[in-house]
């Protein structure tokens, strides 16, 4: 069994690591979170309404009302994490913005 200073160690690199994580994913965002935010509570009430068609197309109209010149690579960036469509962003991008999330 470690002692108590290999378990503080062992707890200090584990805390490193989701920092790490976490500092990572902060840096892939290709728009701020806010803009994430945003994009996630437009989907949310358009989704209630609309059926998903198994396309982002709602993702980019929303996208494109903030005139951003890289909608492309948002969109590649949602589906490399989990939203191919504008269903799949809500149910599997949204949870990695949860502050508690374990990266």
């Amino acid at each position: 069994m470690p002692d108590k200073n290999e378990i503080e160690r062992r707890k200090q690199i584990a805390k490193d690591l989701r920092f790490k994580a976490k500092q990572a994913f902060e840096d892939s965002l290709p728009t701020s979170r806010e803009n994430f935010k945003a994009l996630f509570d437009n989907l949310d009430e358009q989704l209630t309404d609309n059926e998903c068609d198994h396309t982002l197309i709602l993702s980019v109209r929303f996208l494109q009302s903030f005139k951003l010149d890289n909608i492309e690579a948002i969109a590649e960036w949602l589906k490399e994490n989990g939203g191919y469509c504008d269903c799949e962003v809500l149910a599997n991008v949204e949870e990695k913005f949860d502050d508690n999330a374990i990266l």
